[in-house]
């Protein structure tokens, strides 16, 4: 490679998601988000474009760096990654593409670009077959990927790749040439990418060659030869076949009723897929075209996705913080509300024990005291509720969905909902069903709110999870209280899966966030604040799974009064100004970092900050002063106690204060003055925590003066 290409494929973003059209982003959100997964539905989708598979193919070899067995095939990088990863794939491409720089004059291109690398991998295909090459996957993923190089040098030069585009039309040469000027041509740039991947394979040079001249290709081995005929054969599709007949004879020798038979059968494979995926191909060499109506609708859809996605990540982040059911379904209740103006909803959760469906309280509006009588067994599953949880399929009263007959219950159900039907959502956690969502609708309502009904799903969904773990917190921390616990707990692995998924897309978000404001922005501190607030929380869902194991903590040299400041600052918006709270700081500048654990002290913090704004429901005053104070160190068990120096940090609030009643066994667990939705692990938890800081934390309050929490921190590890 030469040297200006070296420097030039250096400052390509390889990371950018490469353009996929939006109608196969959201088919494809839409199939990952069914249950059963259908991995082979999934499979057919993504091997149908370029962009998504060389995604799939760049991720999954990477990891096999180094290894003989490399990913070479779409099915094999889709069973290493897993749907949950492909999923997650999809929906930071279609955050990432609501907010790049191509927009919607981007279909059109797309759309022929689409068509001609389809047509080329299914052309490829049936020539290795008739030529008896033995890899016929590696053949058709080499047609798919020759003009890859396109979608790399567009998305990193969306102004000047479009113009190369819309001026050379269908002219190799004129576009080669263009893209010479840019920095690489899209071939070279194809097999750099493809060479990244170390495939050991020759579908790299297959792409590198497709447009060298004929006499070069008849000595080159016999994929460079497929893909170079499918190529030619693409392109003249539409247009008078002679001359590429001609050329597909000479280079690979085969019989024109051959070519003719493998192209009719390749041009029917194409259109097939476009009909199905609803992707406009008449125009294949148009690139000025106005987008149409129709793919207009798949853009807008695209972006209300988009927003939908982000919105639902923020109700997730509420119910994170939520410690039982009624206060998560409460919160659940609210973002229906909020993203999908869904205000009639009940919850029925499975009980294991009763192997049933439970009425749920969770607001105490009057029809709940109604909902808590209704027990549902599952068993029979003749009602809608049950047999959405059997089939782990929405269903309607309606028969919109699927054809039903409703029984008793489920009308009565209906009245309680107090609309014409309702709307059942399976909450599933995994392949654990842990209840049924059911939303009161009005037929002429409902095929408005089915547009919605991949998002309310996942929604659903992770609700579940949340669920589905706050369930085996509980029911872990009851074991431990009454010593029936000998051997550490252990939390399943899928909520971590799940939950770090959501925060990946959070994380990638504000990625692109960042790259959109500038450099020297105030917002890329709090950015960069958040980012490490997100990867805190990652570190303690890891932590779930050896919740009971005795560990090593990580310590580090920790700025107390930054870590008091930064924590300030992302919860000002969306904790203090939202409860009318007042932080006020007094941080003594003198005090120098101190060798303590930093993610440990951030979550006592931030705890005695939610629970001083808990405290105040109608606004008050946060103090928070850190200073340095010197005692005898209680913790040293020689007779000659030394003196130490010790961080002192004062929380206090100006709320009503901590009852007697409390305060004797203030940092116990399971004691809280807070009342449903709160478990009382808080302050046991800050307890431990500073303990093994070898520090203290102790607690002053009442009516007159609020609360203060004090905690002392050695300055040096004795």
């Amino acid at each position: 490679m030469k040297d200006h290409s070296i420097k030039f494929f250096n400052k390509i973003e390889v990371t950018k998601s490469l353009p996929t059209l939006p109608h196969i982003l959201l088919k494809l959100l839409e199939v990952c988000n069914k249950k059963p997964i259908e991995i082979e539905t999934i499979s057919q989708i993504i091997k149908k474009d370029a962009s998504l598979s060389a995604r799939l193919m760049s991720m999954a070899n990477p990891v096999c760096y180094g290894s003989s067995n490399k990913v070479k095939s779409i099915d094999q990088a889709l069973l290493f990654l897993g749907p949950d990863t492909i999923k997650n794939i999809v929906i930071s491409s279609i955050i990432q593409q609501s907010f790049n720089e191509i927009k919607n004059s981007y279909i059109p291109g797309l759309n022929i670009l689409w068509k001609h690398s389809l047509m080329s991998a299914v052309l490829a295909k049936m020539l290795a077959k008739e030529v008896s090459y033995s890899n016929h996957d590696e053949a058709y993923l080499a047609g798919l990927f020759h003009d890859i190089g396109k979608l790399v040098l567009w998305v990193n030069f969306p102004k000047e790749y479009t113009e190369a585009l819309q001026a050379t039309r269908s002219n190799p040469a004129l576009l080669l040439d263009s893209e010479k000027r840019i920095g690489a041509s899209h071939d070279e740039t194809g097999a750099w990418l493809i060479n990244s991947w170390a495939l050991q394979s020759f579908i790299s040079d297959a792409v590198l060659y497709h447009h060298e001249p004929k006499h070069r290709i008849l000595d080159a081995l016999p994929l460079v030869k497929i893909v170079y005929v499918a190529n030619i054969l693409s392109s003249g599709i539409d247009k008078d076949r002679s001359d590429a007949f001609d050329i597909a004879k000479e280079v690979l020798g085969l019989e024109y009723s051959a070519l003719d038979t493998i192209v009719s059968l390749s041009d029917k494979k194409v259109k097939e897929a476009a009909e199905l995926l609803d992707i406009n191909i008449k125009n294949p060499d148009n690139f000025d075209e106005p987008v149409c109506e129709r793919d207009k609708a798949w853009q807008k859809e695209l972006v209300r996705t988009a927003i939908n996605i982000s919105q639902l990540q923020g109700t997730l982040q509420n119910l994170f913080e939520c410690h039982d059911a009624d206060s998560m379904l409460d919160v659940v209740r609210q973002g229906l509300q909020i993203l999908f103006d869904l205000k009639n909803v009940l919850f029925f959760l499975y009980d294991h024990e009763k192997d049933a469906l439970q009425g749920y309280i969770g607001n105490e509006e009057e029809y709940d005291l109604l909902i808590k009588e209704i027990v549902i067994p599952v068993q029979g599953k003749n009602c809608l509720l049950t047999r959405t949880l059997a089939e782990k399929t929405s269903l309607d009263s309606f028969g919109h969905i699927k054809e039903i007959d409703l029984t008793i219950i489920d009308s009565q159900i209906v009245r309680l909902s107090e609309k014409e039907g309702m709307l059942c959502i399976p909450m599933l956690s995994q392949e654990n069903c842990v209840g049924v969502m059911v939303i009161g609708i009005d037929e002429a309502q409902s095929h408005v709110l089915f547009k919605d009904l991949n998002f309310i799903n996942m929604f659903a969904n992770q609700v579940a999870v949340v669920i589905d773990a706050k369930n085996e917190r509980k029911s872990k921390a009851k074991l431990i209280q009454s010593e029936q616990l000998t051997a550490p707990s252990l939390v399943a692995d899928k909520v971590a899966h799940e939950v770090s998924n959501s925060l990946s897309i959070m994380k990638n978000y504000l990625k692109i966030l960042g790259l959109k404001l500038a450099k020297d922005s105030p917002a890329q501190e709090e950015i960069i604040i958040v980012n490490e607030e997100i990867d805190r929380i990652n570190l303690i869902i890891s932590e779930l799974s050896n919740f009971l194991k005795p560990k090593a903590i990580q310590k580090e040299f920790v700025n107390i009064n930054t870590l008091i400041s930064d924590l300030i600052k992302i919860s000002h918006e969306s904790l203090l100004v939202q409860s009318g709270v007042e932080a006020k700081l007094s941080l003594e500048t003198s005090i120098t970092p101190i060798m303590t654990d930093k993610n440990g002290l951030k979550q006592v913090v931030i705890n005695l900050i939610k629970n001083a704004v808990e405290a105040m429901p109608d606004g008050g005053d946060i103090e928070i002063s850190t200073g340095l104070i010197t005692k005898s160190n209680g913790f040293n068990k020689k007779a000659d106690k030394k003196e130490q120096e010790f961080v002192e940090i004062i929380i206090s609030d100006s709320g009503s204060g901590i009852p007697k009643e409390i305060m004797s066994n203030l940092f116990e667990p399971f004691v809280s003055l807070k009342g449903n939705g709160h478990s009382g692990l808080g302050l046991s938890i800050a307890y431990s925590i500073i303990n093994e800081l070898k520090g203290t934390i102790t607690c002053e309050s009442d009516e007159t003066i609020g609360t203060i929490f004090k905690i002392l921190l050695p300055v040096n590890d004795w």
